[in-house]
């Protein structure tokens, strides 16, 4: 039998080892005229510059948290800590780097046709993905290594945790504010096309769509991953006395992660009419592959505990996830099915029958990913317990490489577009990244789907390592301070979005002011004859993006302390509870509905329900703004504030019971 940790740490590197090689092949590939070039350059100054004044602005925080854990928990820890908070950073930077110099290098290949431009994206996304997964398992497998226990691994998961929220938060708040600023004045008022250089947003929405949907996206799912492993861990801590159960969901991982690699290699295999079937060929091989790997892999243990037929299943569970979730995902956002016609057409009256469809779009796809969820946690409990939901959502994350290769290939995607736009590229060049871009939106939908989904399955796998930690054989529902704790779990995510929404609504309005001035005290720009001051609406993006995180940041960590500490352990579970269900909801509702809008606009501008111009296509883009911080703002963010308001919990559980009980 092959160590797991052993087999992690192997993994990890062969899996960077692949990701500095797509890099590579990606810089290779041409870049294009010199006006490309300098168009791309800015859009890398501007996310490099947002990256290092949010990771500045964070480094005060997360000193303080840093200094709390050591004193009160313990110095393993926090140096796992210390260490969560490093990789996650560099998970998303990483990955940004290439998607900024991939972008143009798609533009580029556009010319040859859909599929030379789809290959660089992929491959673009891909460094993403494999990076993240490689430095997961790394840092999971060295820190086991280093500390002989999995205890410390706790703050390794917090840490990354910490760092996916306020990404997620700072990245959605940053492109949202730049796109939708740049689509009230531009497309509405000015009535110019998207990605049109005379407007003065223009960067900065590109800027955006990397910093939120690349390096946001990638430090979600790298904190998604190590958690949901270090739970899977923690539980099979419980339920045997050596480490067989605890090794077992890190050799799944990087199974996993491998066969990512693997399934990457097939993407190339798909429809060139049907750009959506080149992924499900890669994540149709890469579950095939991980399950025989994981088959034999379980099969070579002796020993267990449980049987290994029995934990198969569950990694059956995960893989059947997996792709259940990106099917219901693309079912609901895609412009060939009926949910986004049918928005479409509801556009034919107005922006509020849009706005209408749209929203009840988003309330029913919340059904069948709840009913997947359900069933895969039934038939898991039954065959394995707790253990066995754990290591189905450990196995459903092991897959975080491939999903997140198709998830970064979307801002790839809509870089390209913007950059052949401003670029005057010929418009068969722009029929092409347009088309690349409608799926880019749907599978940043579909991946979505695939994150909230992994964060729900997780969050219960921590939920009951916080249950062991806390030692809590039951909740009771009729207690008032666990009702307490339910109420305010449920409340949270509301109170979280809300203040996400306002920011970005705030931010935006910062945006529209500077943009009219621009096109009305610069002389000659409307013409075309004069240049649009793209870094001032870049810094106004990135000054209030940077301001507004630090209050739904604080929230997270703080809100489930003081529950904690104030009314008890069984309170805070009644909040993790609460916190679980009522997000998992919100996320579901605002991301479908955001990317359903989103489509709709696009289905209109292909030609139908009157084109581009009409007004249909005018009410679908005032639902496309609606729709833009639901998508990408609250909604994603969401996953990571279950994520650490779940880890912030299980870290400082011992010092709550030992509060509750008169210790301290």
């Amino acid at each position: 039998m092959i160590d797991a940790v052993t087999l992690a740490l192997g993994g990890g590197i062969l899996t960077l080892l692949y990701a500095a090689y797509l890099a590579f092949r990606v810089i290779k590939s041409p870049a294009g005229s010199k006006e490309m070039q300098e168009i791309s350059k800015a859009i890398q100054e501007g996310a490099n510059a947002f990256l290092t004044r949010q990771y500045k602005t964070l480094a005060p925080i997360v000193l303080v948290i840093l200094l709390l854990i050591g004193y009160g928990v313990g110095i393993s820890t926090a140096i796992a800590f210390l260490v969560g908070v490093v990789s996650s950073a560099l998970a998303g930077y990483v990955g940004m780097q290439v998607s900024v110099r991939a972008n143009v290098r798609v533009a580029e290949a556009a010319k040859k046709g859909v599929k030379p431009a789809l290959g660089i994206a992929f491959k673009g996304g891909a460094v993403t993905g494999m990076a993240l997964a490689g430095l997961g398992l790394i840092g999971v497998s060295v820190l086991f290594m280093y500390f002989g226990d999995i205890m410390p691994l706790i703050g390794y998961g917090f840490g990354a945790s910490l760092i996916s929220l306020f990404a997620r938060v700072g990245g959605g708040i940053y492109t949202k504010a730049a796109d939708v600023g740049a689509d009230l004045v531009g497309k509405i008022e000015a009535g110019i096309p998207e990605d049109d250089p005379r407007n003065p947003a223009v960067i900065a929405d590109n800027v955006g769509d990397n910093v939120g949907d690349c390096a946001g996206m990638a430090a979600d799912v790298f904190e998604s991953f190590v958690v949901t492993v270090i739970a899977a861990m923690l539980i099979g801590l419980t339920f045997t006395t050596n480490d067989l159960l605890i090794q077992i969901p890190l050799g799944i991982a990087a199974i996993g992660v491998v066969s990512s690699i693997v399934g990457s290699l097939f993407v190339g295999l798909g429809n060139t009419k049907k750009i959506m079937s080149y992924f499900y060929v890669g994540i149709l091989v890469s579950a095939l592959v991980m399950l025989a790997g994981t088959y034999f892999y379980l099969a070579d243990i002796p020993d267990l505990p449980i049987p290994a037929n029995n934990l198969f299943v569950t990694v059956i569970m995960g893989a059947v996830v997996t792709l259940l979730l990106f099917i219901i995902s693309e079912y609901y956002t895609a412009t060939e099915h009926k949910p986004v016609q049918n928005v479409a057409n509801a556009a034919k009256t107005g922006a509020a029958t849009n706005l209408i469809q749209g929203l009840a779009v988003g309330m029913e796809s919340t059904a069948l990913p709840v009913l997947v969820i359900v069933i895969a946690i039934v038939i898991s409990f039954k065959v394995a317990g707790l253990y066995g939901i754990a290591l189905a959502a450990a196995s459903m994350l092991s897959l975080s490489g491939i999903i997140i290769a198709i998830d970064a290939y979307g801002p790839i995607t809509d870089n390209a577009g913007g950059i052949a736009e401003m670029s005057k590229l010929p418009a068969k060049v722009r029929t092409i990244t347009d088309a690349l871009d409608a799926v880019g939106n749907t599978t940043k939908a579909t991946t979505k789907g695939f994150a909230i989904g992994g964060a729900a399955l997780g969050a219960l796998a921590l939920f009951v390592a916080f249950a062991e930690a806390a030692h809590l054989e039951s909740v009771d529902l009729l207690q008032p301070p666990v009702v307490i704790g339910l109420f305010i779990g449920a409340l949270l995510p509301f109170v979280f979005s809300s203040l996400l929404m306002l920011a970005v609504g705030r931010a935006a309005f910062e945006i529209v002011e500077e943009v009219r001035r621009q096109f009305r005290e610069i002389k000659g720009l409307m013409q075309g004859k004069a240049r649009a001051d793209y870094a001032k609406c870049v810094d106004i993006s990135t000054k209030t993006a940077l301001r507004e995180l630090a209050l739904p940041g604080a929230m997270a960590v703080i809100v489930p302390l003081v529950v904690g500490f104030l009314f008890g352990a069984a309170a805070l579970a009644g909040l993790l509870a609460g916190v679980i269900a009522s997000g998992l909801m919100l996320a579901l509702t605002m991301t479908t509905a955001g990317a359903t809008w989103d489509n709709a606009k696009k289905y209109i501008e292909e030609g139908h329900i009157g084109g581009k111009g009409s007004d249909a296509h005018k009410a679908a883009i005032v639902g496309d703004t609606v729709g833009d911080p639901l998508k990408d703002t609250a909604g994603p963010a969401l996953n990571a504030l279950i994520k650490v308001v779940n880890t912030v919990s299980l870290v400082f559980a011992g010092l709550i019971v030992a509060h509750s009980m008169g210790i301290l």
